[in-house]
């Protein structure tokens, strides 16, 4: 199989990323949408991932300005293919390219173990996102994109 991955504007990709993350977050894992689409969306920087083969839009993620990773989304018949990871190397990039020093995560708390494994640690105490125990962890980027070739991220609200 064969992927096209882009960086790409929310004004121009909405209805694309939209559909995707509607796929995970909305039907999947029961995310209000008024939740799920922010304010965020349009400041951030977004990748997009399409099946070479049918042009489908597969997997998305963003990235604010701030360094915030957030909604990485892998529509399930291509979870096994490790895209997740491709998404994330090209929001480090971004980060790079942004002259950021750390980037952002919010961690689902079943997942701080492994993402502290792969050099991030944890900021301030657990809180409560879209009905979910989060602990917020950070990554200084030159590590972020050492380790991010190896590492297997996972679905990321």
């Amino acid at each position: 199989m064969s992927y096209s991955i882009s960086q790409v504007k929310w004004q121009q990709a909405a209805p694309l990323l939209k559909n995707i993350r509607e796929k995970v977050f909305v039907c999947e894992r029961r995310i209000p949408k008024k939740i799920e689409f922010d304010q965020g969306d349009r400041t951030a920087y977004h990748m997009l991932v399409c099946d070479d083969k049918n042009q489908e839009p597969i997997a998305t993620g963003r990235i604010s300005p701030q360094g915030e990773i957030s909604r990485i989304a892998v529509v399930m018949g291509y979870r096994s293919e490790k895209i997740d990871k491709f998404i994330m190397l090209g929001l480090f990039r971004i980060a790079d390219r942004l002259t950021l020093k750390e980037v952002f995560i919010s961690s689902p708390l079943e997942k701080v173990e492994y993402f502290t494994k792969h050099e991030f640690y944890p900021i301030g105490s657990v809180y409560m996102e879209a009905g979910m125990p989060k602990q917020r962890m950070a990554c200084a980027i030159s590590k972020a994109v050492k380790h991010a070739e190896k590492a297997k991220y996972y679905l990321n609200h």
